[in-house]
């Protein structure tokens, strides 16, 4: 007996023609707008930086490097972020892996002191340092410079700041992930004979590499960039404690607009290549790097 097979109604057809062509069109409203967002907030500003750094020549650009302040501004930049990006470090793998491999009380405490630097504003972050190791203040500073060790306004002040504002960089990318792995595999070590050292070095270390690189590339782009704290302790001493954020806002502010926007350019470049060696890390390692993202 031959039964006949059912077909599809015409009048479902076109209903489901319809929520596909309305989904499409959804999706490609959001896609333009976040494009529009993009081009808008990110691309364009980045263009203009470059466009405005170059418009009365190379030779003018390069110019603005044969200023010493700006010299020093680039060179006490780099000085700080390589002291406070290995201290971030060091101490973004310790308070990672105290979290995510034990139990203790004041662990959620310890977790809340480690986002602090994200809900504080950076200019708030430098006051404080300036309470404390100010003249003023509550005698920490003077106590120091009897014995010679001067805090605010150089070295000292600005790597204190940076380090405070980017410390949650390396912690915030090696936590979820470092609980996600569990310590099954130091324990393991640890019953085959393997001291504490040689468990993390040969089995913690290597399982967090690459969500550790991505964790310094965060911090160190953040330390170069910072403004806002470092600029209430420093001073502003011009060819002293001035970063390179701060030398561009005052070159701006005494309409040396080629030279302000020359050493934007390098910031930018810094942040373009930090950007680069991030989406490095995603495409090869995305599938470890994924376990920070589903928490």
């Amino acid at each position: 007996m031959h039964i006949p097979q059912s077909r599809p109604s015409a009048q479902s057809a076109p209903a489901i023609t319809t929520a596909q062509i309305g989904a499409r069109l959804l999706r490609a409203l959001l896609i333009g707008a976040a494009l529009l967002l993009l081009i808008g907030l990110i691309l364009l500003p980045l263009i203009a930086v470059f466009a405005e750094a170059l418009r009365n020549g190379l030779p003018a650009f390069l110019k603005a490097f044969e200023d010493p302040d700006a010299w020093h501004a680039i060179k006490l930049t780099l000085i700080v972020a390589a002291i406070a990006v290995p201290l971030n470090t060091v101490f973004g793998v310790a308070a990672a892996w105290l979290i995510a491999k034990h139990s203790f009380r004041g662990r959620s405490l310890l977790q809340s002191l480690i986002d602090l630097p994200f809900s504080v504003s950076p200019v708030v972050a430098g006051l404080v340092f300036v309470l404390i190791f100010g003249a003023q203040g509550w005698g920490l500073g003077p106590w120091l410079a009897e014995y010679g060790i001067k805090v605010l306004f150089s070295l000292p002040g600005l790597v204190l700041a940076t380090v405070f504002i980017t410390f949650p960089f390396v912690a915030r990318e090696l936590i979820p992930l470092m609980e996600e792995q569990g310590k099954d595999a130091e324990e393991a070590a640890l019953s085959l004979g393997a001291s504490g050292w040689q468990s993390f070095w040969y089995v913690t270390l290597p399982n967090i590499r690459w969500a550790l690189m991505y964790g310094v590339l965060l911090c160190n782009a953040r330390a170069m960039g910072e403004f806002g704290a470092v600029s209430v302790v420093s001073g502003h001493i011009r060819g002293q404690t001035n970063t390179l954020p701060l030398q561009v806002e005052i070159l701006y502010n005494e309409y040396a607009f080629t030279s302000a926007f020359a050493l934007a350019a390098v910031l930018a470049g810094l942040a373009l290549v930090t950007l680069a060696l991030k989406c490095f890390l995603e495409w090869r390692h995305g599938d470890e790097l994924a376990a920070n993202r589903r928490h």
